[in-house]
């Protein structure tokens, strides 16, 4: 579905309208209306659920669509607590709320409704595993690393150059973006190539390149904490744990802290147990990536590699609005790598900002040195010129959210 400028929602204090799903041309319409279909299908796919789980998702779907928004159970809400702040949506008809925040929330009832939070054979189970574990268990997994072992004699920069790139292209292969190319157009090759499948994958037109930037930053400086505020499972993550094998191999930083979800959480979205599984499967590797995996155990089992959550990270809530306790750890590091799409909305505003707004002033309200790896999967974008965006919206309407683009920005502190 080609994204519009289209939106719903107006703030109050005059920021920019949020983005909606109330129009069948918002792309926040097409994920209720076409992706999260095929979502629940693949779930019930996937995991032996009875009758009445099934019956809660497709009563889930319908509500989601066309009802007003139901309260969580109060196991629900128990582990959610920015659900207390949100109680003015409940009663109203779903499409009158903001796209972020609906879809966050749809993601927490359907936990319930396969009795992620209710005692039984059911609670804590991950129902992405099957999904995920599909992913990881791809024979080209390891191939598809191969061009680390070309890294040793490369200059600095330009390594680390390989590295950021690569943790960015990972974002490219989610498993719900897969999703929605599968709808789209099934035909269509290239989410499976991003993906490892076969064929060359087209990998996104890069808009906004600060690398160089960061580079600057992180080498010329002591080492210091590097926090990753992660994004996806599989393929993602594990690009992602090579850039940290390389940030304390080169000693750009003394540690790397790894913030992953305290829950499943939008289909791939990386847990402390998706980090396990990803470095058991690396550890197999043959290759230079073998290798980083087992000195990234060794890491963890120094301290040099940690991994921390937060209640916040399943929460609609943009980080300019994060508890004192995360501010202060995002604070102090060195520098703070914010990785996908999703994290993106969060860090700059999920609304229809001109593109051509600074990056910086978008995430004003963010502390420290911070980066976004980010390839373009919903509509949001800052930090780009206007003949950039002119050029996209003539030639490549849905550029904003078909996974073609991708932005490396950075806001870096003296």
């Amino acid at each position: 579905m080609a994204a519009t400028m289209k939106t719903t929602t107006t703030d109050a204090n005059g920021a920019a309208p949020a983005y909606g799903i109330a129009d069948p041309g918002e792309y926040g319409w097409g994920v209720f209306h076409e992706r999260h279909p095929a979502l629940v299908r693949r779930l019930c796919e996937g995991n032996p659920y009875g009758p009445e789980q099934r019956a809660r998702l497709e009563a889930l779907l319908d509500e989601s669509r066309t009802g007003k928004i139901r309260p969580p159970a109060p196991e629900t809400a128990a582990v959610a607590p920015w659900t207390a702040r949100d109680r003015r949506h409940y009663g109203r008809p779903w499409s009158e709320t903001p796209f972020l925040w609906a879809e966050s929330y749809f993601y927490l009832r359907l936990l319930e409704c396969v009795d992620h939070f209710s005692p039984g054979p059911w609670q804590g189970v991950d129902p992405f595993a099957p999904m995920k574990g599909a992913e990881l268990a791809d024979a080209a997994l390891e191939s598809g690393t191969d061009w680390l072992d070309g890294l040793a004699d490369a200059p600095p920069d330009e390594a680390f150059r390989a590295l950021v790139l690569a943790s960015l292209h990972g974002n490219r292969a989610d498993l719900g973006f897969q999703l929605v190319q599968e709808i789209t157009d099934p035909a269509d090759g290239d989410a499976a190539s991003a993906a490892g499948g076969s064929g060359a994958p087209r990998l996104p037109e890069l808009l906004s390149d600060d690398v160089e930037a960061v580079w600057r930053h992180i080498s010329r400086r002591p080492p210091g904490d590097v926090h990753m505020i992660l994004d996806n499972a599989g393929r993602e993550l594990l690009a992602d744990l090579l850039l940290a094998d390389h940030l304390l191999t080169t000693g750009r930083a003394t540690s790397v802290v790894l913030h992953v979800k305290p829950r499943p959480y939008y289909v791939s979205d990386a847990t402390a147990s998706d980090v396990r599984d990803c470095l058991v499967r690396m550890t197999a590797f043959r290759n230079e990536a073998g290798r980083a995996a087992r000195r990234l155990r060794e890491a963890a089992a120094t301290g040099r590699l940690r991994q921390t959550t937060h209640a916040f990270h399943c929460s609609p809530l943009g980080f300019d609005d994060m508890p004192a306790d995360l501010r202060a750890a995002l604070a102090s590091a060195v520098l703070c790598v914010f990785k996908g799409d999703l994290n993106y909305r969060r860090l700059v505003g999920d609304r229809a900002w001109p593109a051509d707004r600074p990056f910086a002033d978008a995430v004003a309200g963010v502390p420290g040195s911070l980066v976004a790896l980010r390839t373009l999967k919903s509509e949001v974008a800052v930090g780009l010129p206007k003949e950039t965006v002119d050029r996209l919206d003539a030639v490549r309407p849905a550029w904003r959210t078909d996974g073609s683009q991708a932005l490396v920005q950075a806001r870096l502190r003296p």
